[in-house]
């Protein structure tokens, strides 16, 4: 028991944690699998949809992210907490291209580097919107979004 300074006793408030409260861990697969579905989504709406054809990179880019829907859909069934390790290189690959992407369209490195030989130039402005919004940059996004998902993903414990 506890006494203030004129010898009254006090009570112990018990310690309060006093963090912001996180976002609970056990969510981040749904929302990894999300931005993989709206990615998968979004890049056929602009192909197939708005008829904005994808150019080489962009091509390398969704063969990264649309297996991920399934593999990140599949995991979260399956309770399978490795699903990190199956995800995690395809969306390092994807990131790999998509910075590299970029890198090209916002003249980072010259355009003679770009891959896009035949169709569409990897540098052709398509759709900017907001200024700086891109397709580009929305796959870096997606890909930097998933992989933080993964990152911060840890199975918890049953009974806490």
């Amino acid at each position: 028991m506890l006494t203030c300074w004129a010898g009254v006793p006090l009570r112990e408030e018990p310690t309060r944690n006093l963090q912001v409260p996180m976002i609970r861990r056990s969510i981040l697969p749904y929302l990894a699998w999300s931005i993989s579905l709206v990615a998968t989504i979004g890049s056929l709406f602009f192909s197939e949809v708005m008829g904005l054809p994808p150019c080489l990179l962009c091509w390398y880019q969704r063969v990264a992210m649309y297996p991920l829907v399934i593999i990140i859909a599949s995991s979260i069934i399956m309770r399978d907490g490795r699903m990190k390790y199956y995800a995690l290189p395809i969306c390092l690959i994807g990131l790999a291209v998509s910075i590299y992407h970029n890198l090209l369209y916002y003249a980072v490195i010259p355009e003679s580097l770009a891959p896009c030989a035949q169709g569409i130039s990897c540098t052709s402005r398509q759709i900017e919107w907001l200024g700086f919004i891109t397709i580009p940059l929305m796959a870096l996004a997606a890909f930097v979004g998933i992989i933080l998902c993964l990152l911060f993903y840890k199975i918890e414990k049953e009974g806490k």
